[in-house]
């Protein structure tokens, strides 16, 4: 599937080393005020080549709206966005042209289509986030109106946790990192793996306030379901968490439990999320990340007819994948609760009154 969502859906076209990438977002309401240097600033913060501490691709990912905006706003038509790819070496990928390279999806896409699209591995680069970013972008407007921030971080580099959260700082740190505590431990993680040909694994924590009580569709559109299938639908996510995650089940369930009084919850275990549904509280997402799999030591394959192989890759990579995933997690989280915001719109006769009724 290349679309996501239900009452909001977002297509996304284009590969690595394609002419372009982008998506079409449909869905969004007629009336939104579309602000285009905010969507352009989000992919700032995804864009490759900024530092030492990721790719060394060059792109400036300028972001082109081709419809459903009309002097500023929304127009309630599909919204269709466009990245053009400037910096594209696929000389770099001549020498895995027949092989498969080791903790990639060459090997899985060649079995399921059968073409091989070696050019920094085609549609399942990482490169489509990009389209991911730029739609989330416009979500997080729309959630904006309502009083709704979604914000994330870095919280653990290379089996490092972070003993603090602060997510001021996540926003003006080179890595997003959560402790600024741990800011350069984290960059000589990267940079060690960096000089050694390795790469290194992170987690990616994102929060979201203000999200109202009752988001969610029970049984099989659980908000936590759907926030899971997002995150984990993104380049290199091997594991998410809600709330305590599996520190919960390690727990009691007197240790877990959120004790509810007048002003509110007095503590967040679930992350936001009883019964798949949102309880008003801040909404905590984990998403763990493998260390990137483009690694430039010489490594063990087999090529298109099944001979063993011994090669060393070429090209431009992050040495660190979690860092650049942080808008994209981001993003994704703003799809989800954008998404269920739309959807509850109709589950009460009250709501479809208070427009319809006169």
């Amino acid at each position: 599937m290349n679309s996501f969502g239900r009452r909001l859906v977002m297509t996304t076209f284009g590969e690595s080393h394609g002419w372009a990438i982008g998506c079409v977002l449909d869905g969004v309401p007629a009336g939104l005020a579309i602000d285009e240097a905010a969507i352009q600033a989000e992919l700032d913060r995804r864009r490759p080549g900024q530092s030492a501490l990721t790719t060394a691709r060059k792109e400036p990912d300028r972001v082109e709206i081709l419809s459903g905006v009309f002097e500023g706003q929304s127009t309630g038509t599909p919204i269709a966005m466009v990245i053009f790819n400037t910096d594209q070496k696929s000389r770099d990928y001549e020498n895995v042209k027949r092989i498969f390279r080791p903790g990639h999806a060459d090997f899985t896409y060649w079995h399921k289509y059968g073409i091989r699209d070696y050019r920094g591995g085609g549609r399942s680069s990482a490169r489509e986030t990009a389209a991911r970013v730029a739609a989330g972008a416009v979500a997080k407007q729309l959630l904006a109106t309502l009083g709704i921030t979604i914000e994330g971080g870095i919280f653990e580099i290379a089996g490092i946790p972070a003993k603090r959260n602060d997510f001021d700082y996540a926003k003006t740190s080179p890595l997003f990192a959560l402790d600024p505590d741990l800011q350069s431990r984290w960059e000589a993680a990267v940079l060690e793996a960096k000089e050694a040909h390795d790469s290194v694994g992170g987690g990616v924590l994102v929060r979201a306030r203000g999200v109202p009580a009752g988001l969610g569709e029970p049984i099989y559109g659980k908000l936590d379901a759907k926030l899971a299938e997002a995150m984990m639908s993104i380049n290199a996510a091997k594991a998410v968490e809600i709330g305590e995650g599996i520190a919960a089940a390690r727990m009691r369930g007197s240790e877990n439990n959120d004790p509810i009084r007048p002003e509110g919850f007095a503590s967040n275990h679930s992350g936001g999320i009883l019964g798949g549904i949102s309880n008003g509280d801040a909404i905590v997402v984990k998403t763990w990340f493998k260390p990137t799999p483009s690694i430039f030591r010489e490594q063990e394959t087999i090529d298109m007819e099944g001979n063993p192989v011994r090669f060393q890759l070429k090209g431009r990579h992050d040495p660190c994948v979690a860092i650049r995933a942080v808008p994209v997690c981001e993003a994704m989280a703003a799809l989800v609760i954008a998404d269920m915001l739309l959807l509850n719109a109709t589950s009460r006769m009250e709501h479809l009154a208070a427009i319809y009724r006169r």
